[in-house]
């Protein structure tokens, strides 16, 4: 049959609209919907808050979800740190408005909560902010990722870094819930396998306000290294309150255990020069860090990303990768089998993989806060003292309580 050009045109564009329906049907609902579930308000909200949820969208629009025929959805919502609260909001977030992944969560009661619920309604969770490493040990599931950072690493960079400079003897002040006793736990494991000792320990409610009288034990304990064992707001506050204690002028230092670059910029260089640090992202870590950065300040009032942040990004492009092989989203198990099984790569983290427990791998940082003479320009806050990798930084599989692990 020999078609008139106006009639072939419009056979072709109805196949191919055929073709696209065809293949977008395969998508829950006809939407990739992600939610980005975090403390948009309180004591974490620069660690991960509105600057995730930026980050969402922005790997969405660089991963060109539009153009490869997505249609992908992000929204936010602020749990408070409150497991209940977080849990609720998931509940509907997949119940009601179909959700498929969702994002970030930090707070590490909170990320556990959702861990369960995500596993129960088979969806799935990239953890870029919560800590604890038992979501990739014993409380591990087939739909979690736990994405940038967790407390093995912060023990294993941090904890032995200053034990190897002479901090044999520790104190912890630590936050009295889910994260900071699992950073406590993992650092002190460090210490005592290393040949350290715990000279004592005390834990502060969760969010805290006035830490004199914990930094007062600490002091008494005449313990070489006072390990914070907090974040955010509570470390900031207990460091800030260390210096009016003249703590780490008596020859006691203190180890951040979990510290981000934006607690660095909230205690200013003066106070926070010399501070030993784990991360897994540094803004000015290259090429591909700056551009992304500068697009980030560009979009958060000047302000540079956390690698919590930074991993909620390079969580997401992974995520809109597997879909996309994948044309499904539907099974959220089997698309984080996919996950795993594809290498993963971004100009933030570059080259890594997600292991069989859900950990996601790649190098960690140990840093030293410069001093205010050596820093050249806004938020030029780091340097490089060591590189930990990826399989020294992270729980050995061996090790593992996770059950999806064959031993």
């Amino acid at each position: 049959m020999n078609f008139k050009p106006q009639f072939r045109k419009a056979a072709l564009a109805a196949a191919f609209a055929l073709i696209s329906t065809s293949a977008s049907a395969q998508y829950s609902d006809g939407v990739i919907k992600l939610g980005v579930l975090n403390d948009m308000s309180g004591l974490y909200a620069d660690i991960t808050g509105t600057g995730s949820l930026w980050a969402a969208r922005k790997a969405v629009e660089d991963f060109g979800a539009k153009a490869k025929g997505l249609n992908v959805e992000v929204i936010g919502a602020d749990h408070q740190n409150k497991p209940d609260i977080g849990s609720n909001i998931a509940r509907q977030w997949i119940d009601i408005d179909k959700v498929d992944v969702i994002l970030d969560v930090g707070t590490s009661s909170v990320a556990l909560a959702i861990n369960q619920i995500v596993k129960d309604k088979n969806k799935i969770m990239l953890n870029s902010g919560g800590a604890t490493s038992d979501l990739t040990g014993k409380a591990c599931t087939p739909n979690t990722i736990h994405w940038t950072y967790d407390t093995v690493a912060l023990a294993n960079g941090t904890g032995k870094a200053a034990i190897k400079t002479g901090g044999d003897t520790w104190f912890f002040l630590t936050a009295d819930y889910a994260f900071g006793h699992a950073l406590e736990r993992d650092v002190e494991a460090v210490v005592t396998s290393n040949g350290g000792k715990v000279v004592g320990k005390v834990r502060h409610p969760f969010p805290g306000q006035d830490f004199s009288s914990f930094l007062l034990q600490a002091q008494a304990s005449k313990a070489k290294v006072i390990g914070l064992a907090n974040a955010g707001g509570d470390t900031v506050n207990a460091i800030k309150q260390a210096a009016e204690f003249g703590i780490t002028k008596g020859g006691q230092s203190l180890a951040g255990l979990l510290v981000f670059i934006s607690d660095i910029h909230s205690l200013g260089l003066a106070t926070a020069q010399g501070l030993l640090l784990t991360e897994s992202f540094y803004w000015d870590t290259n090429e591909g860090t700056r551009n992304f950065s500068k697009a980030f300040a560009a979009g958060n009032k000047g302000r540079m990303p956390t690698m919590a942040q930074a991993g909620v990004y390079s969580a997401t492009m992974h995520y809109l990768k597997a879909v996309y092989e994948m044309k499904s989203d539907g099974d959220g198990a089997k698309v984080v089998e996919k996950m795993k099984a594809l290498p993963t790569d971004d100009p933030l983290f570059g080259k890594g993989t997600v292991r069989i427990d859900g950990r996601k791998m790649h190098d960690v940082f140990l840093f030293e806060v410069k001093k205010p003479s050596e820093s050249k320009y806004p938020w030029d806050y780091y340097k490089l003292r060591a590189t930990v990798p990826a399989n020294e930084a992270f729980r050995p599989l061996a090790q593992s309580e996770c059950y999806l692990v064959k031993k």
